[in-house]
């Protein structure tokens, strides 16, 4: 991948075009530099992808993404992770674990499960941080993050994790329009998050249900699907595709197509939510 010149261009770009995008783009540059060297944890997602090219740019050698992989990771988003970074030349550390146990009290699924994950996994890309020589940890967080149900958000203060796209006071918006701008394969991906967040507050959350919710979102991208979420609630799967994608499934053929794969995966029933996808729609009810 070709980075040359990519934050002069965006500023030039942007000097033209939007004044206000403009000076966050410079306010982030700025946050970046004041740290001199800077672990990112990398999902692989819109926000951090965007994140880790700008800290590329801006202190070249003197970054490391740092990717978490449990079962609560989607198999595609991962290998997608782990490509990016080899085509950016970062180096690149890879925490894993086969056990969802390690987190203590995150099985049970309580409404703080956000909290107790992102503080445990983000104490271990501290440490690795640390024996790598660099003293600051940054998420790609950014500001509408703070308009829903987030209690990781929590857990990243405790712990010192710097939000620099969030501190800059960008938006999903922002960033999507910055990533375009740099060409960032990333710039139109559909949101995504944690597997454990398909399942309902205080329903157990198992390895095998994880394995389950992953093979039939996976199916359903591969059917040709952008935005997915398969919700699970116990035998029962509902389904929620981008409004305007509800329409592709009233094929009798996909349908009983879809039907027998998600039966095969393990759920008994299959359903479809009539209001499609919706961010956070498992946080109706939580009080925050």
């Amino acid at each position: 991948m070709n980075t040359t010149n990519h934050i002069e261009n965006m500023l030039i770009g942007n000097q033209a075009n939007n004044k206000e995008l403009n000076n966050k783009l410079n306010k982030l540059i700025s946050i970046l530099r004041e740290k001199a060297a800077l672990a990112i944890a990398f999902s692989g997602g819109v926000d951090s992808t965007f994140l880790l090219k700008v800290a590329q740019d801006t202190l070249k050698d003197n970054v490391i993404a740092v990717t978490a992989k449990w079962p609560i990771h989607s198999e595609r988003e991962f290998k997608e992770a782990v490509d990016f970074v080899k085509q950016l030349n970062v180096r690149h550390i890879i925490l894993k674990s086969d056990s969802i146990d390690d987190i203590e009290g995150f099985s049970q699924n309580p409404e703080n499960r956000c909290y107790l994950c992102k503080r445990e996994i983000f104490k271990k890309i501290k440490e690795v941080a640390k024996k790598n020589g660099f003293i600051h940890v940054a998420d790609g967080s950014n500001i509408d993050d703070l308009k829903d149900y987030r209690p990781g958000i929590v857990a990243l203060k405790e712990l010192g994790i710097i939000s620099p796209l969030r501190d800059a006071g960008l938006t999903k918006s922002d960033i999507r329009e910055l990533s375009r701008e740099t060409g960032l394969p990333t710039w139109n991906k559909p949101a995504f998050a944690c597997l454990a967040s398909r399942i309902p507050y205080g329903h157990e959350i198992t390895k095998e249900k994880l394995e389950i919710i992953d093979k039939s979102e996976q199916f359903l991208i591969d059917s040709g699907f952008k935005q997915v979420r398969v919700r699970h609630h116990g035998d029962i799967a509902r389904i929620e595709v981008s409004a305007e994608e509800r329409s592709n499934f009233f094929n009798p053929g996909f349908m009983d197509e879809v039907h027998y794969k998600l039966k095969q995966y393990g759920f008994k029933y299959i359903t479809l939510d009539l209001m499609g996808y919706r961010t956070g729609s498992l946080n109706d009810g939580v009080k925050k």
